[in-house]
């Protein structure tokens, strides 16, 4: 069965989660406007088609999504009786059982119905009309982690509804927990970058896995992971649970092969992927992490500053890249002046690595321009909520 399906975006990833499902031959396309992605936290993303196989492989391969929905039925509605009748019509029994746990998650814009805890009553009522006993609400979607729940407890099942200009939209999550809990990721350090960002600014500096990466500022080592699971082939989420296993109809042997198929390469032996921290602290908690993760091999961690870290880089690396994500004002104490550390970075770069490609990202472009490098700031993305760019370049031009 082909379903309209909507990967969910953190906005400025768009575009590269399209390119994804692109690799996965599927075809994507960016919805004109990203008002209409169906949550209020999460501004955009990528509609896309396919069926049980391709909501599978989209959750086990996607590295930039934070969530992938099934589009369950879109209707107009005008009042409460409407509402609850037509979301009665609706396939319910191929996402939940009856009883089931689950967390409605509601938004109305510029509609007659206007209160989201009454359509949410309404549409758990519609959910009981058609299973024949009411769903468990649940005020927030649980920590899909296994090891959590009782044993036999089902987790409860996400649904999006979205009223816009009295047109209701209803999706189910597939994913569960989002995206970018890969479940490698137990010891952080300070301002940890989620998973989803740091693959997107690797997609965006447009590292090639074949060429040395720096990270000199790998905190808990978020980039340099997930180039190495980049590099290695390996699915981004393999070591997870998610939803849709709990729907009635999921085929646990058909799971199993798509698994398989995401395991990825045998290692290179060469790690050609650095990765370094002035805090010990931040470089122990990133080698358990590329432990936990497969990648320990793929990585090389040491303890240093920024300047010693470009200075160490192999002779005959060739050219690379430099991918990372340096303190800046919202991550630090605001009295501490970072401009010196970008001064330092910049000409570290330019002795150390000519010719390199170099990706930053920073909240603030006064900052970016300490370094002395002639970057290209156009690219918006979002940090921990904090509006960010990517700033990217050659260094020395």
């Amino acid at each position: 069965m082909v379903e309209k399906l909507f990967a969910v975006s953190a906005p400025g990833l768009e575009a590269f989660t399209a390119n994804e499902l692109r690799g996965l031959g599927l075809a994507a396309s960016l919805p004109a406007t990203q008002a209409g992605a169906g949550m209020d936290e999460e501004s955009g993303g990528v509609a896309f088609e396919g069926g049980r196989r391709e909501i599978y492989r989209a959750n086990l391969w996607l590295r930039t999504a934070s969530r992938v929905l099934v589009r369950l039925g879109e209707f107009s509605a005008v009042n409460f009786q409407e509402l609850r009748k037509k979301a009665g019509r609706l396939e319910w029994e191929r996402f939940l059982i009856p009883g089931q746990s689950v967390t409605l998650r509601v938004t109305c814009r510029k509609s007659r119905l206007y209160h989201s805890d009454a359509v949410a009553e309404r549409l758990a009522g519609a959910i009981g009309d058609r299973l024949g006993k009411p769903p468990l609400l649940e005020p927030q979607l649980a920590q899909n982690v296994p090891g959590e729940l009782p044993e036999g407890q089902l987790a409860p099942i996400l649904i999006v509804a979205r009223l816009l200009h009295d047109r209701c939209t209803i999706s189910v999550d597939s994913s569960g927990e989002l995206l970018h809990r890969r479940g490698y990721r137990l010891a952080t350090a300070k301002a940890p970058l989620r998973e989803t960002l740091a693959a997107g600014m690797l997609l965006a500096a447009g590292w090639e896995p074949a060429a040395a990466l720096l990270d000199p500022f790998c905190g808990s080592g978020t980039i340099p992971i997930e180039a190495a699971l980049i590099k290695l082939g390996i699915a981004p989420g393999r070591a997870r649970r998610f939803a849709f296993m709990d729907w009635p109809d999921f085929d646990g042997k058909l799971w199993e092969t798509l698994l398989a198929e995401g395991q990825g390469n045998v290692p290179t032996g060469k790690a050609t992927i650095l990765a370094s921290d002035r805090d010990a602290g931040a470089i122990e908690a990133a080698r358990s992490n590329a432990e936990r993760a497969g990648v320990s091999g793929e990585i090389e961690f040491t303890c240093r500053a920024v300047s010693d870290a470009l200075a160490g880089i192999p002779p005959g690396s060739g050219i690379g890249w430099v991918v990372t994500n340096p303190p800046y004002g919202v991550r630090v104490s605001a009295d501490k002046d970072l401009r010196n550390l970008y001064a330092r970075f910049g000409k570290a770069l330019r002795e150390a690595c000519p010719g390199w490609q170099v990706a930053i990202l920073c909240n603030d472009e006064r900052l970016v321009r300490q370094t002395g490098l002639r970057l290209d700031t156009s690219l918006s993305l979002v940090n921990g909520g904090v509006a960010v760019r990517l700033a990217r370049g050659v260094v020395g031009e």
